[in-house]
């Protein structure tokens, strides 16, 4: 009885474990991406902000993307405000990722309804100047081409220009309904990953994690001393 009772204790255990290693796996192992011609031009830099639970990505606010964005203008995120120079662009579960200013402020409910299948969401904000070296901040240098996929790709995730009513964390944030659902399996890193591939990059199959995700950039050559004419930001 003793034992039956430790073996089911232990269960749960086991079956992080099995997950943290299968992520592992995951990283490290190629994964379908699309193939493109990356064309020609000045390397553009995206930028990756790295979270203990989340990547948020960094987009260049070039007149063309401003251009795109009269929705988030209108819900209050100052795209065209003359010292932003950043959009920051972050997808992920709506109950735990508009609850979660902070991490004091996670609930367990919402850890349950992301873990086992929630409604997707976008969250858009801008940010200044951002100096080279700065940390938490990981840059990938893409060709124009590529750049302009991703970012295309990116926003064609948001399924609605309405934003979510009352939330936000920052006063210049806004929160917008996304395409497809989060869960275990398809965490904001997994989907992140999915989002690079599809845009033509070498990436492995499943990243669930940061850690994950990081350990695949870096597997990949995309982020760290072997990645090919970093662009960083002046």
């Amino acid at each position: 009885m003793l034992r039956r009772l430790g073996l089911l204790a232990a269960a749960p255990f086991a079956a992080v474990a099995l997950y943290l290693l299968a992520a592992l796996a995951g990283a490290m192992l190629p994964g379908a991406h699309a193939r493109h011609d990356p064309g020609e031009g000045p390397q553009v830099a995206v930028g990756l902000i790295a979270g203990p639970i989340h990547y948020d990505l960094l987009l260049p606010l070039t007149p063309e993307l401003r251009a795109r964005l009269g929705f988030a203008a209108a819900a209050g995120v100052p795209v065209d405000h003359p010292g932003a120079e950043w959009l920051i662009l972050g997808w992920g579960s709506r109950a735990f990722y508009t609850s979660a200013g902070t991490y004091a402020d996670i609930a367990p409910a919402a850890v349950w309804t992301a873990a086992t299948g929630d409604s997707a969401v976008i969250r858009l904000d801008v940010a200044g100047p951002i100096p080279a070296g700065a940390p938490g901040v990981e840059w990938l240098s893409l060709p124009p081409a590529q750049a302009a996929r991703l970012t295309g790709a990116l926003l064609a995730e948001i399924a609605s220009p309405e934003p979510l009513a009352g939330m936000g964390f920052t006063g210049t944030d806004a929160f917008f309904p996304a395409r497809g659902r989060f869960h275990i399996w398809r965490t904001c890193n997994a989907w992140l990953g999915e989002q690079l591939r599809a845009a033509g990059l070498p990436l492995g199959r499943w990243t669930p994690t940061t850690l994950s995700l990081r350990l695949s950039l870096r597997r990949f050559g995309l982020i760290g001393p072997s990645a090919p004419g970093r662009a960083i930001p002046p």
